[in-house]
């Protein structure tokens, strides 16, 4: 059976139901999913109309909001639009969690807007930690060539070296090699771990931090049985991924570290996904883009990624529950 992803229909402001509306008509989505949207049913109707797209089916849409489309304006939110777009995810939430849908996947959200109405969180992956109540998680981001996890994620630069630990380090290192093996059908991941300085410090020459917080994780990890090579100089790492194709993913020590070769190769169809939550979680790779809003210029590819990829998760991880109570059974018996 097609899992049930819920789709947040992102801000009402942006792209998001340009893309949603995108999603829903795609071929690609309906042959492994059943879509669900939260979000605003006649604001959809509205920029179905006016984009001639495919209006939504009454029974894909669960409409939350009474959101008026005549008192909005594309790339100009309000305190309704932005209250909105957070409840549409709170509700996405509690879905999964009560096993009402298989995954969620989120529509783009802007931050700016969504301090209008409180929002005090650094992005979407933390709210969703805080919703979720996880204290250990890690941001991915991948397409078919790289796959790339980031140890410190929405951080001043000048931060990053106080922030990394050999403890934080250990941890994203294991979430990527459990995410890898139960959700990615990786057997036994080959994990790169980048170092922090040019050329991984060059043994001490351009920084210690490879030697005395980097290096101990990844050995740690290794004398756990994970698959981890490092510190690996990062100009070299994500050619060795990609080309060599030495690695199925690279442990990264800050966001752009990872996300500009990310972006590099996959601009349009990369995908966030959250690891280490105990709900599946995947995401557009890029924002409410207010320039192009309600305009019919939005691509839904990285939305339409997302979904194909909560949906993979999803199987994956039925398939795992089903072995393991076949397992349980066959011990009872």
């Amino acid at each position: 059976m097609k899992p049930v992803i819920a789709i947040t229909m992102g801000d009402p402001v942006g792209i998001g139901p340009e893309i949603v509306l995108r999603a829903l008509a795609s071929r690609r989505v309906r042959r492994v999913a059943r879509p669900l949207v939260l979000g605003d049913m006649e604001l959809l109707k509205h920029i179905a109309c006016r984009l001639d797209l495919v209006p939504p089916r009454p029974a894909e849409i669960i409409n939350m909001s009474t959101l008026s489309p005549k008192g909005l304006r594309p790339g100009r939110p309000t305190k309704e639009s932005s209250g909105a777009m957070l409840e549409y995810i709170e509700e996405a939430v509690c879905m999964a969690e009560k096993g009402d849908c298989d995954a969620v996947v989120t529509a783009p959200i802007n931050k700016e807007a969504a301090s209008l109405v409180g929002f005090r969180f650094p992005g979407h992956t933390e709210f969703m930690a805080h919703l979720t109540k996880t204290k250990d998680y890690a941001m991915m981001l991948g397409g078919k060539a790289l796959k790339v996890v980031l140890v410190t994620i929405h951080e001043p630069l000048r931060r990053v070296p106080g922030l990394i630990s050999t403890e934080r380090i250990l941890k994203t290192i294991r979430i990527t090699d459990r995410a890898f093996r139960g959700y990615f059908g990786v057997r036994r991941p080959r994990i790169a771990v980048c170092g922090l300085n040019p050329h991984a410090g060059e043994a001490g020459l351009f920084g210690r931090e490879e030697e005395e917080i980097i290096g101990p994780a990844v050995k740690k990890a290794r004398a756990a049985g994970i698959n981890a090579a490092g510190p690996l100089p990062p100009d070299t790492v994500f050619h060795r991924t990609v080309k060599g194709r030495e690695f199925d993913g690279v442990v990264c020590m800050y966001h752009d570290q990872g996300l500009i070769p990310l972006k590099l190769l996959h601009f349009e169809d990369a995908v966030n996904v959250t690891l280490g939550l105990p709900i599946i979680r995947t995401s557009v790779d890029h924002g409410t883009a207010y320039d192009i809003a309600w305009k019919g210029e939005a691509s839904a590819k990285s939305l339409v990624a997302a979904i194909e990829t909560a949906a993979e998760m999803a199987r994956r991880g039925m398939a795992r529950t089903e072995r393991k109570r076949g397992r349980a059974t066959r011990s009872r018996g």
